[in-house]
């Protein structure tokens, strides 16, 4: 009797091809055997075959990055250069000095804190000692340094790369290996004054890289834990309810609905209770008039979330941000650790193309469409805690921007644009107009990066003119000092506007000056 897998290995063996009529009449001598089922095998044992070597003995192997992670060219790294300047630039505004923490972590630090994502850790193999960890998110290391050094309150930032073994989805900025940039303060403080200063910060940082329309959606975890106790969730159901109501954004209700009543065994009544709830939007009046809700005003917890909304939203009109956020009882954010205020920082971008809502549910949406939750994050005052052999508490809120999916629009914008993106900061160019002149150059460019001046040489003896201009404007240098045996007998440089054309000389006791000058005012 003839096995599936003996059979490929005599049909690889010679790299032949089994769809020929000859070798289909063969497969009468292998019942239960399909022609698919042997193109598959064989794809298998030539993709292994190429692993380990060809037919002449030489190693070889697919050169390809691994799932889930990418190569930056100089182009993409100065779009992601600009949008971390930006971002810092904010989080330094807000008063916050940074830190970092290792890659991995012990994986009892990570254990328990993600909820039904604890799947998605990276597990590192056992090197014999310690097991290990890669970081899932910033949070829960920054606890765990909370902890570690009895720190009761600091405001801070920390901008560094976690992974995620999740499904990716490159082209909507989804990856297993990521950078997160965080925002978070620790410490006692008066009721939603900090949260409130991190929803600013989301405003800012999307306002100022001018990604488009958005919208930052706000709850409160006490909230939803008392909608779920008044319809009638038990209560070790809680967090698994929760983290399917958090694939609204990516369900629809209907397949929401279904997963609550059949894989997570609630009763139709009691999911179509908490439908009706998880489809109300709004502001400050919204928590108003749910606060007024028979229902609603039952759950002591949810009583505090809806007031602690509503002073919320007093703050925010205050920081004049209130027309972009929005009261929303669907949002959940699925991690453990969150036991208060919650929000995610949603892009609405005409022109990239990802799948909305509407798309999945069968109707092409003709609009601007979701490109999905771009930040997120809550108050975790529990967590520190965790972590704390006398279990003192220190109260945390914070906010994480997603940046790789900025990174993939503000990618498209530039492809879109013709503006030229420089990777380089290159200011001015020192060139020669004739031959045997490098010392003179070296010499000056010296000068100039002396002075801390971006400068640039051509790594030639006696490179031709037109060759160093043709470089400056195709790598967007501004300035260039060309140096010529008369300017040299004259004691000048030719100072030369690259966009213009216009070419001045300029002594070389005043060149240092007119080049700051003129790069100052570009």
């Amino acid at each position: 009797m003839y096995t599936l897998g003996m059979f490929c290995v005599r049909a690889c063996s010679g790299l032949v091809a089994i769809r020929t009529a000859s070798h289909v009449r063969f497969l009468h001598s292998f019942p239960g055997i399909t022609v698919a089922q042997i193109d598959e095998e064989v794809a298998k044992l030539l993709e292994l075959k190429a692993r380990i070597g060809g037919d002449d003995g030489k190693h070889q192997f697919v050169l390809k990055t691994a799932k889930g992670t990418r190569d930056y060219n100089p182009k993409q790294m100065a779009i992601r250069e600009k949008v971390f300047n930006t971002i810092i630039s904010c989080f330094k505004r807000h008063g916050a000095e940074t830190i970092d923490t290792p890659v991995f972590e012990l994986k009892e630090t990570l254990t328990g804190k993600y909820g039904e994502d604890s799947k998605l850790i990276y597990d590192l193999k056992d090197q014999g000692g310690e097991l290990l960890s890669l970081r899932y998110d910033l949070t829960v290391p920054f606890a765990r340094y909370l902890a570690m050094n009895k720190i009761t309150n600091i405001k801070r930032y920390h901008i560094a790369k976690v992974y995620r073994r999740d499904n990716p989805a490159m082209t909507r900025g989804r990856y297993r290996e990521f950078y997160q940039c965080d925002f978070d303060i620790a410490g006692q403080y008066d009721a939603m004054i900090p949260d409130a200063e991190c929803l600013k910060i989301v405003h800012e940082i999307f306002s100022e890289l001018e990604l488009g329309d958005f919208c930052i959606k706000v709850n409160d975890r006490r909230i939803l834990d008392g909608m779920f106790a008044v319809c009638g969730v038990p209560d070790d159901k809680f967090r698994t309810i929760c983290s399917t109501v958090d694939k609204l954004d990516k369900m629809a209700w209907e397949d929401v609905k279904k997963e609550m009543v059949n894989e997570k065994g609630l009763s139709e009544e009691v999911a179509d209770q908490i439908g009706e709830y998880v489809s109300m939007k709004g502001g400050m009046d919204l928590a108003e008039r749910l606060l007024q809700d028979q229902k609603m005003c039952k759950s002591k917890q949810a009583c505090a979330g809806l007031s602690d909304i509503r002073l919320l939203f007093s703050y925010l009109q205050l920081f004049q941000v209130t027309d972009k956020v929005v009261f929303d009882l669907s949002l959940a954010r699925g991690l453990d650790y969150y036991t208060g205020i919650i929000y995610e920082g949603v892009l609405t971008q005409a022109g990239v193309t990802v799948v909305s809502n509407e798309a999945q549910k069968g109707a092409p949406s003709e609009e601007s469409v979701s490109v999905g939750s771009v930040a997120g994050g809550g108050r975790y005052d529990g967590l520190v805690s965790m972590f704390d052999p006398k279990g003192r508490k220190v109260p945390c809120v914070g906010v994480s921007i997603g940046i790789e999916r900025i990174f993939s629009i503000m990618e498209q914008k530039a492809e879109a644009s013709a503006e030229k993106v420089r990777t380089t900061e290159v200011q001015v160019m020192v060139a020669s107009a004739q031959k045997n002149l490098l010392e003179e150059r070296l010499k000056l460019i010296t000068d100039l990066w002396n002075a801390g001046i971006k400068a640039e040489v051509m790594y030639k003896k006696n490179p031709k003119l037109l060759s160093q201009l043709q470089h400056c404007e195709e790598s967007g240098i501004p300035l260039v000092a060309i140096l010529g045996e008369q300017e040299l007998k004259d004691g000048v440089v030719k100072l030369r506007i690259v966009a213009t054309r216009e070419e001045f000389d300029i002594s070389r006791a005043d060149l240092i000056g007119e080049i700051k000058k003129r790069t100052s005012e570009a």
